[in-house]
């Protein structure tokens, strides 16, 4: 892998694989945290959420690359003292319920495109995660890198088949409907919840050595992590208010687009997206048990680590039967407040304080 690619696209590329699943693959997401608001009051909210993704990286990057800490326990001690047990706690339930959203979402996407029986899906989805999970950081860091470009494509399709098709309904919803308050912190809230997992993607970053390219990383995770989320607003802008009560608002926009192709092609691209945030949420916990066996000078078997994988998506799909709206809604909510206070306020505050106060 080309080595600028390393280190300044690459965390921003894993970054994305891996929030993209509970952050607006099927855009649910979208739909509360900024549609509710409104077209115009959501696209207001998009603008702070890319913002205090790419300032909290670009200073979290940088502490990493100081501390040389590319797990989420060695990086959390840093940031937190003996607070870091806290993070450890609603990570592993942010584990839980995204991988419950995955879950929930992979089973209505398979019956809703190819009419077969949700749980065809979830075995498919149990496999791949276990599997990258067994094989480790580099191939996942390949595997989750390519299928981001694979991603943009099919946004870009789906921004580029609304646009073309429903263009006028776009420009009448953000000139015609009223906008909600609130918008702009929801729109931090929603950033907040992405950089829950943060730490997960640490291990993206041990090809940073200068504080440029942590800096320059870490303004690129905004952008990289935002622009399909903007692409899809768009496309659902078309659709709105009715878009609102779906549960899987990516079906319907599918189903009024009516293509053939991107009605195959999009659920499997999706499915993809489900792997990648199932493995690298797995992936970094299990970066974390290594970390912490290595500290008690044992190893972490390699067949543990699809055990472990296998162990958290059984519990979240359990979960799952929920349903991805009440999920979302009631799941998704409270833990954003939980992070605004164990991830963003530290590294605002504490993280700044560190990178830039002089060394000796």
């Amino acid at each position: 892998m080309i080595s600028w690619f390393r280190r300044y696209l690459l965390p921003a590329l894993v970054f994305q694989s891996i929030a993209i699943a509970g952050g607006y693959g099927t855009g649910r997401e979208l739909v509360e945290f900024f549609l509710l608001y409104g077209p115009a009051g959501g696209l207001s909210g998009l603008l702070p959420a890319t913002l205090i993704n790419s300032v909290c990286c670009m200073i979290g990057f940088e502490l990493a690359r100081m501390a040389q800490t590319y797990d989420y326990r060695s990086f959390l001690k840093i940031l937190l003292g003996r607070g870091w047990f806290i993070y450890e706690i609603a990570y592993l339930l942010s584990i839980i319920l995204i991988l419950a959203v995955i879950g929930s979402a992979t089973g209505t996407l398979i019956t809703e495109s190819f009419h077969i029986p949700g749980i065809a899906g979830t075995v498919l989805l149990l496999a791949s995660i276990a599997f990258l999970a067994f094989k480790g950081t580099r191939l996942i860091e390949k595997v989750l890198s390519a299928w981001s470009f694979v991603l943009y494509g099919v946004y870009i399709a789906i921004f580029a088949m609304s646009l073309y098709m429903f263009g006028p309904a776009i420009s009448d919803s953000l000139a015609t409907m009223p906008s909600e308050p609130g918008a702009v912190l929801s729109g931090l809230r929603y950033g907040a919840l992405n950089l829950a997992l943060f730490p997960a993607i640490l291990f993206a970053t041990t090809h940073i050595t200068k504080r440029r390219e942590a800096l320059i990383a870490g303004a690129l995770v905004g952008p990289v992590m935002m622009v399909p989320a903007l692409l899809f607003f768009f496309s659902m802008l078309a659709h709105y208010p009715a878009i609102l009560e779906r549960p899987v608002p990516v079906s319907y926009v599918l189903e009024m687009i009516d293509s053939a192709t991107l009605t195959v092609l999009f659920p499997i691209v999706l499915i993809g997206t489900f792997v990648e945030t199932g493995t690298g949420m797995i992936h970094a916990f299990n970066e974390r048990v290594a970390g912490g066996m290595k500290a008690a000078g044992k190893r972490l078997p390699d067949f543990a680590r699809p055990i472990i994988a296998i162990g958290l998506i059984i519990v979240a799909l359990m979960m799952s039967r929920y349903g991805i709206v009440e999920i979302i809604a009631v799941g998704y909510g409270a833990m954003t407040w939980v992070f605004i206070g164990i991830i963003v306020v530290p590294i605002l505050t504490i993280g700044a304080w560190k990178v830039t106060r002089p060394q000796h």
